[in-house]
């Protein structure tokens, strides 16, 4: 049985490194999970309870990947499940459906990461600059 991850977890963890290893789902996704009934998943994304938990994540983030600060995103920002979905999960109501405790603000590129597994795809952390560091970026 899979373990379910929570935001009161995540949060005891530091770096980008650390939160993205807790949330990698290491090829678990990528099963069918909505088939012909996508629709009810479209459904679910267009509520007004989703559009109103998915701010109210994106706030606590402070629109930062993960969570973590420095690692703003400047397009492509997603409101991720910690926790992959079901058919059934959508259907009844489950509790981390709308519960921020089991949602993070990711980017696109980290959101493809923790789902498929490339790293490649992580944003770079900011640089650190020492004194009379004059190299370019």
């Amino acid at each position: 049985m899979m373990k379910i991850r929570t935001y009161s977890e995540l949060s005891q963890l530091e770096t980008f490194e650390e939160r993205f290893s807790y949330l990698r789902l290491k090829g678990i996704v990528g099963e069918r999970t909505f088939g012909s009934d996508r629709w009810l998943n479209q459904w679910f994304y267009k509520s007004s309870e989703w559009e109103s938990v998915r701010n109210e994540v994106i706030i606590r983030d402070d629109g930062c990947d993960l969570g973590v600060s420095g690692y703003e995103i400047r397009s492509g920002l997603l409101v991720h499940h910690m926790n992959p979905l079901s058919l059934d999960d959508v259907k009844h109501g489950a509790a981390w459906l709308l519960g921020p405790d089991y949602l993070i603000t990711t980017s696109l590129q980290t959101h493809n990461a923790i789902h498929y597994g490339d790293e490649s795809q992580l944003p770079k952390g900011p640089i650190e600059r020492k004194r009379g560091d004059t190299a370019l970026w």
